[in-house]
């Protein structure tokens, strides 16, 4: 096991910057996601730790070995890819066992880590398979076998649990996260799903642009959120971003006016609210009205879109609650829960807060 530091890492493609100047440390036994849309950089910075891109800039640490021009065989990295990566002629044993083979390790030690490593992953009946007689899950597992078997420094995974259908996804990312827990090796996931990032990573770096927009624990993530990209990306479904002026204790949009707060900023600015911080109200407890646009059921509750003027908003309701397009509704905003950005750059400010608080 090994700690892996990127330090000034740039990467242009002839004009195209993918990576801007990366600072990154993941501590040695960690689970870090990298986490962002198409075309943010976080393949292209596993690739890079992987020694499959060479950096334009920078430098690359695992433990204390730099391995800017260490080989990517010789770097003592496993990875788990989008696609399984396996090898259709041979059996599932035969597949765990290539990394060994090639290093030509002894059939007799190869064998006790290949049933070492199936049984890690269930996969101790089905040696004798090949990957067209599996399923999707099955051949996942395959491919993770494979890189425990080579007990490596670092496991680097490229959205392993893509191809993979809801249900299963759930639960091999159970098993990814207690196998991480199991053999604490550092490892680097890589993926669009904030989901997956939220419930599998010690640390998540959100990426955008090529920059890394927030580095912090699933937690202080999803609390409080950076700037608005990252307040826009986390949440499912997002947070309420609505545009409005800020001072003189409230806030106001057309639409919308929270009274009774104290900020530390004036002029315009942004307010975030999250969907499950904001309720269907009636009478004195009602902070804005607006027009019912459309009701999901998602069985342990109701996603509620309201039409507040132009601003569209997302507030939850209990399963039981029964409302149709159309009617007018209130919403009340947990003050304690609010969370305020810069509209020009975008930035986080400080939360507003209630008078009382």
């Amino acid at each position: 096991m090994a700690a892996v530091t990127l330090t000034g890492v740039e990467k242009h493609f002839g004009t195209f910057t993918a990576l801007h100047s990366l600072d990154l440390t993941i501590a040695d036994g960690e689970f870090l996601v990298l986490l962002g849309p198409s075309g943010c950089g976080k393949t292209t910075t596993m690739r890079i730790v992987a020694g499959l891109e060479e950096p334009s800039a920078g430098n690359i640490r695992i433990g204390d070995r730099a391995v800017n021009d260490v080989r990517p065989k010789d770097r003592d990295v496993a990875m788990v890819f989008q696609n399984y990566g396996l090898y259709p002629h041979m059996s599932v044993e035969e597949n765990i066992a290539y990394p060994l083979k090639v290093r030509g390790l002894p059939k007799a030690e190869r064998a006790a880590r290949i049933r070492q490593a199936a049984e890690k992953v269930e996969l101790g009946p089905l040696l004798d398979r090949k990957p067209r007689q599996l399923s999707g899950g099955q051949r996942q597992r395959v491919a993770l076998a494979r890189a425990i078997v080579r007990t490596p420094q670092v496991f680097l995974m490229d959205e392993p649990l893509s191809n993979l259908d809801a249900k299963l996804r759930v639960t091999m990312r159970a098993e990814i996260k207690h196998l991480q827990d199991e053999l604490g090796v550092t490892t680097i996931y890589v993926t669009h799903d904030q989901i997956e990032a939220m419930t599998l990573a010690d640390r998540v770096a959100v990426m955008s642009q090529g920059r890394i927009q927030q580095l912090g624990t699933p937690e202080e993530i999803y609390d409080t959120p950076a700037n608005l990209f990252v307040a826009g990306f986390i949440g499912s479904p997002p947070m309420n971003l609505i545009p409005g002026e800020v001072g003189s204790g409230s806030f106001s949009a057309p639409s919308i006016r929270l009274d009774g707060l104290t900020f530390g900023a004036s002029g315009p600015a942004v307010l975030g609210i999250r969907p499950e911080d904001m309720t269907v109200a009636e009478g004195a407890g009602v902070d804005m009205a607006g027009t019912v646009y459309a009701v999901e059921l998602t069985g342990e509750s109701n996603l509620v879109t309201v039409l507040l003027g132009k601003e569209r908003v997302i507030a939850r309701a209990p399963r039981s609650w029964r409302g149709k397009a159309g009617e007018t509704i209130g919403l009340k905003a947990d003050r304690s829960r609010l969370h305020l950005f810069d509209k020009e750059s975008g930035q986080r400010l400080e939360n507003p807060r209630t008078a009382d608080q």
